[in-house]
């Protein structure tokens, strides 16, 4: 079980809903329906935070919240530190341009650190 705390929430609480997909923790997840959530596919504008732990299709699993949170995921083409950040595949994170992401409801955050394809990149949630 892989089990996800963000690097800094500042008071924020994580709440819990139901997976409808197999999740691993510390993927983004966006809302896939009433209720539930799936990890990302790509951008998205219905990301609703990161994972805690694993959980199986059709089980609880907890989300800590985007806003103000930083977290640590995993980008699969790699990110610079200042970057505007969107959902991408396997629940990771993708960097784009401001105002294009902005404009499509898919900025999610910004980069503050940098780091290469499949590696983790600390990030602060919008």
């Amino acid at each position: 079980m892989a089990d996800y705390t963000p690097v800094y929430y500042g008071g924020a609480e994580p709440f819990a809903m139901t997976a409808s997909a197999a999740i691993t923790g510390g993927q983004v997840v966006h809302a896939s329906g009433v209720g539930t959530v799936a990890p990302t596919a790509g951008a998205s504008g219905s990301v609703v935070g990161v994972a805690a732990f694993d959980a199986a299709s059709g089980t609880r699993v907890t989300v800590w919240p985007i806003s103000g949170v930083m977290h640590e995921t995993t980008t699969p083409a790699g990110v610079t530190a200042g970057a505007a950040l969107a959902s991408a595949a396997s629940g990771g994170v993708d960097s784009g341009t401001l105002g294009t992401l902005a404009a499509a409801g898919h900025l999610i955050g910004t980069a503050v650190s940098t780091a290469t394809a499949g590696n983790k990149c600390r990030w602060i949630g919008r």
